[in-house]
């Protein structure tokens, strides 16, 4: 089935980066576009960017687009999210999934904290 293993969280103040990985292992993921997703303490989870199998169709939430960038190492089985200029806002647990998420792919996520 698969699963999947983020990292690269971390604590930062506004107008920081950070750069999240997500470490997928079975032979799902050379087969299905890939996402990243984030929720926010009461909030629910949003989706954050998506990513073809080949890199040729990539999408953003209005909120990240121009600072966030998705790509992926389909050699490395990873995916990752550079997050340039931060704000407060983007304070959340971010994880990733296959674009339409499936219930087991849930993992534990890496937090994200963004002071003012």
């Amino acid at each position: 089935e698969g699963q999947v293993v983020e990292s690269g969280g971390g604590s930062v103040q506004a107008g920081g980066s950070l750069r999240l990985s997500c470490a997928a292992s079975g032979p799902m993921f050379r087969n299905v576009a890939m996402g990243w997703f984030r929720q926010a303490p009461g909030k629910r989870r949003e989706t954050v960017a998506t990513i073809s199998l080949y890199s040729d169709k990539i999408k953003y939430a209005d909120s990240v687009r121009g600072r966030f960038s998705i790509s992926r190492d389909n050699a490395k089985n990873t995916v990752y999210l550079q997050m340039d200029s931060l704000k407060p806002e983007d304070t959340a647990v971010y994880y990733c999934n296959s674009e339409i998420p499936l219930d087991h792919l849930w993992g534990q996520g890496t937090q994200v904290t963004v002071s003012s």
